[in-house]
């Protein structure tokens, strides 16, 4: 079940009816359904992927932030194709290239869009100041972060430039 979020634009800062992140469908790259609310209580580093990109060796960093910070953090990939193209596979050629280069075992989710008219309502959420609580913002590139409380509300995102490792990120966890 996918989550109709309404559309930002016609959404007040006092609409109560506003969808937690808690309530948002999404799933696996393998096609199980993730639920998000087994996740309360940890914080949330939400980071959409490509295979083709020159921020792809981030792969490593989010694997080591992942094993770093397992008790506290959960690292999600999120796969998209919006941006040059730069990941283009199917869910079988994506979960091997990140198993075989980066020995990826954090959370990655199906491919979605992060942006535009079909944005997947995860997104919607993260780049929506009257859903996040925090700010509105677009995704501007691949390796785009996005960090979540341990309560479901954004606490900011972070440029394809900044790493996962970086100061901005941990000072978080």
């Amino acid at each position: 079940m996918n989550l109709d979020i309404p559309n930002k634009n016609h959404m007040s800062s006092q609409d109560t009816s506003a969808p937690s992140m808690y309530d948002i469908a999404i799933d696996t790259i393998d096609g199980k359904a993730i639920d998000f609310s087994s996740f309360k209580g940890k914080k949330i580093l939400f980071v959409n992927v490509a295979s083709k990109c020159g921020f792809t060796k981030q792969y490593k960093d989010l694997q080591k932030l992942s094993d770093t910070y397992k008790d506290t953090l959960v690292v999600v990939g999120v796969p998209c194709n919006q941006f040059g193209k730069q990941e283009p596979g199917d869910a079988a050629e994506i979960q091997s290239f990140c198993q075989v280069n980066y020995g990826v075992t954090f959370l990655v989710t199906e491919k979605v869009d992060v942006k535009g008219a079909n944005q997947h309502p995860l997104y919607t959420f993260l780049t929506c100041e009257t859903l996040n609580g925090k700010r509105d913002s677009t995704v501007k590139w691949n390796f785009q972060k996005y960090i979540v409380s341990d309560k479901g509300t954004l606490i900011d995102h972070y440029y394809s430039i900044t790493s996962p490792l970086s100061k901005k990120i941990t000072k978080h966890l």
